[in-house]
């Protein structure tokens, strides 16, 4: 069987292993449920991304900003800034983690529709490269901030190109019917406004069309836009010096299934910017922000089997782990691969397969409370399971929903297991909480 984020998640001799270590060794020493994250495939990822930009004209001056939401580790961010990378933040709290982590402030986008003035005096203190802006309001209210603070925010539009990325609804994000971007229409007059105000500098064009992108061609029809756009803007007398194209790279998350790699996306769109630039019509600085490809497959969720309980049509796996600390499954009815953390032997895979469906659910009073459904798993009570492909919107997406602790975190590098979250305890859930004496 070919696992998502293999060779980082193999059996080996017959036992499930992240890098060297097998995960039943992690459960046992840290508990479960547990998310496990590999060094070496968000390394080999970020390293993927590194090499196919510079090995191109139109990417050797371009910079790489971690999507912060996919998961905001302070181990995982501390890794990408001691590499260089730059991160794109959605709000104020993740640009005090990135900082908080080592990030370096001039190479943070600033995104999102709903900035606060206290985000945008925070992001202006610290001095970000970019402030992504999608409204007039947006744009006279940063320039309100930034004259009460005697600065001058550089700002790009995040533009709706109202292309069909093709994926699930709720994350595609560059159709004329959700709320991100500006319009085609109103581009070109809302940059003559940010023009216009004193304390703003334009310095680029940006656009991020959706998430868990299988094709190549949304993205390129994409950029066709924003390079249409940055020749209109410099006839204007706008010209940008960047072009952010977002992110959205999908992964494999089942089995044998096929995704485009990195070098495969990117190519098209290095060669469209390339002749561009040749022209005089292109930025010659590139932006990307990638998050579930850099560590999406890195990241797996252990959960243990608590019951096999027989159902009318199906039987259940009710497990430790659930809906919160797992969402996208209860969200957007995501694939995620459920395996056991012991390979089964042939006689065993010849048995499960005669074996009744089953849905893995959690704990949770929710019948939304579902990791996989229609799987065909002989686990039983106490067996070991693991869910692939969770790096990404696992930990970043979880809750206290049913006053459930979070999972602990660990990274592994080869032989190493570094402990970089605690596993919550519940007295923590209330920590925070008074009782009014009345």
């Amino acid at each position: 069987m070919s696992l998502p984020g293999s060779p980082f998640f193999t059996y080996r001799n017959g036992v499930l292993c992240v890098e060297e270590i097998p995960l039943s060794v992690l459960a046992k020493r840290f508990g479960t449920p547990l998310y496990v994250y590999s060094h070496a495939a968000i390394s080999a990822a970020f390293r993927e991304f590194q090499q196919t930009l510079a090995a191109h004209p139109a990417g050797a001056n371009s910079l790489v900003c971690y999507a912060v939401k996919a998961n905001s580790s302070l181990a995982i961010l501390n890794f990408f800034a001691r590499e260089g990378a730059g991160f794109d933040v959605v709000s104020g709290g993740e640009l005090a983690r990135v900082l908080a982590a080592g990030g370096q402030a001039q190479k943070i986008v600033f995104s999102g529709v709903g900035k606060t003035e206290a985000e945008m005096e925070s992001a202006l203190i610290a001095g970000i490269l970019c402030f992504n802006l999608e409204s007039a309001e947006e744009l006279r209210r940063l320039n309100a901030v930034a004259e009460r603070l005697g600065k001058i925010a550089p700002v790009s539009l995040r533009v709706n190109p109202d292309v069909d990325p093709k994926t699930h609804p709720y994350i595609a994000t560059g159709l004329k019917t959700a709320k991100f971007g500006v319009p085609m229409q109103d581009v070109l007059p809302l940059y003559r406004l940010a023009r216009g105000l004193p304390h703003l500098a334009v310095i680029g064009i940006d656009a991020h069309i959706g998430s868990q992108i299988l094709e190549t061609a949304p993205f390129d029809e994409a950029l066709a836009r924003l390079l249409a756009l940055c020749a209109e803007l410099a006839a204007d007398g706008i010209p940008v010096r960047h072009i952010d194209l977002g992110g959205g790279f999908g992964i494999p998350y089942r089995a044998n299934e096929n995704a485009p790699t990195i070098r495969e996306y990117l190519t098209p769109l290095l060669d469209r910017l390339a002749k561009e630039q040749a022209k005089g019509c292109a930025p010659r600085f590139l932006i990307v922000e990638p998050g579930r490809s850099l560590v999406g497959n890195a990241g797996a969720l252990l959960t243990r089997v608590e019951y096999r309980k027989p159902g009318a049509e199906h039987d259940f796996l009710i497990v430790d782990a659930a809906m919160n600390d797992l969402m996208r499954p209860a969200l957007y009815e995501a694939w995620h691969e459920i395996i056991p953390a012991r390979e089964e032997t042939t006689a065993e895979r010849e048995a499960s397969a005669k074996t009744r469906l089953c849905d893995v659910v959690g704990p949770v009073c929710e019948s939304g409370d579902f990791l996989g459904k229609g799987r065909r798993l002989a686990a039983e009570s106490g067996d070991l399971l693991a869910v692939l492909s969770a790096g990404a919107y696992g930990m970043a997406m979880s809750s206290h929903y049913n006053t459930r602790a979070r999972a602990a975190e660990v990274l592994v590098s080869g032989s190493a297991a570094h402990l970089v979250r605690r596993r919550e305890k519940v007295e923590d859930l209330w920590a925070e909480e008074e009782i009014p004496l009345f």
